[in-house]
């Protein structure tokens, strides 16, 4: 009988407890439709990498709201529609993700972090940077940064404005093989040594140093290890041996072997 005693008064308990839950939420939704949401003025944005890059203010994100959403000051909590928001930042090129939340006092906050280039593609006729994933987008008017420039004869063509991955397989592998050429690079002697990568017919490279005139005929960027084994051997057995400026053409193409011209 005890047993059974206990039972019903687990199950008083449980029914207590969801009525509690049931009686706080709807309050809770209750005071959801009776308070609202500040406006541009009280609205919040962090960027939280502004010191590496200045692609996008907090003045962008209000005039992206006010001409994307529409009026949110004055709208109950529930009612901000905080995934479209995200979305919507996040359809701005420099953006690379955001966060959208509103406080208990109705300012609406959003938080977001920026696109970082590696390279900065350029054909004559457009420019535009890639990040680290082969993601490209437009130059931006606000903010600017310094990173490795391929210019000449891509071998793709992406219409100006243009944000996203290449479609095609070839070419995407092509972009991704620059992007590892140029992390390579990077924290190494090449990385202030090199001044330009111009691109030929083909796809295939030539690399500029700051000093001198020779014009390393680096060919597809693949082989990368080696090739960079290659230029380090002209600079200290091959260079060294002759004059400053003797040779105008050095060719790494070539296996194990490096081919000077004057």
């Amino acid at each position: 009988m005890k047993r059974i005693y206990r039972h019903i008064l687990g199950l008083l308990l449980v029914g207590v407890c969801v009525a509690v839950w049931v009686l706080t939420t709807g309050m809770a939704r209750r005071e959801l439709r009776t308070r609202t949401c500040q406006g541009k003025g009280k609205l919040q944005v962090t960027v939280t990498d502004s010191l590496k890059r200045r692609f996008v203010a907090k003045a962008d994100v209000q005039d992206w709201l006010e001409k994307e959403y529409g009026a949110y000051a004055g709208l109950p909590l529930d009612s901000v529609d905080l995934t479209r928001i995200e979305k919507l930042i996040c359809s701005h090129s420099a953006v690379r993700d955001a966060e959208a939340w509103i406080t208990d006092d109705g300012v609406l906050h959003v938080a977001l972090s920026q696109r970082e280039p590696v390279i900065r593609l350029e054909n004559g006729q457009n420019a535009c940077y890639a990040d680290e994933t082969g993601y490209l987008f437009p130059l931006q008017s606000r903010g600017s940064v310094s990173v490795p420039v391929v210019s000449g004869k891509l071998p793709f063509n992406v219409p100006k404005g243009f944000k996203g991955y290449l479609e095609n397989p070839e070419e995407a592998l092509w972009l991704s093989r620059v992007i590892g050429l140029v992390s390579y690079m990077k924290g190494k002697v090449w990385e202030k040594d090199i001044r330009r990568l111009t691109v030929r017919q083909g796809g295939e490279l030539v690399l500029y140093p700051v000093q001198g005139r020779e014009e390393f005929l680096f060919g597809p960027p693949v082989r990368i290890d080696e090739k960079f084994k290659l230029l380090t051997t002209y600079y200290r057995s091959i260079a060294p041996s002759k004059n400053a400026g003797y040779y105008s053409k050095v060719d790494l193409r070539y296996r194990k072997q490096v081919v000077c011209k004057k």
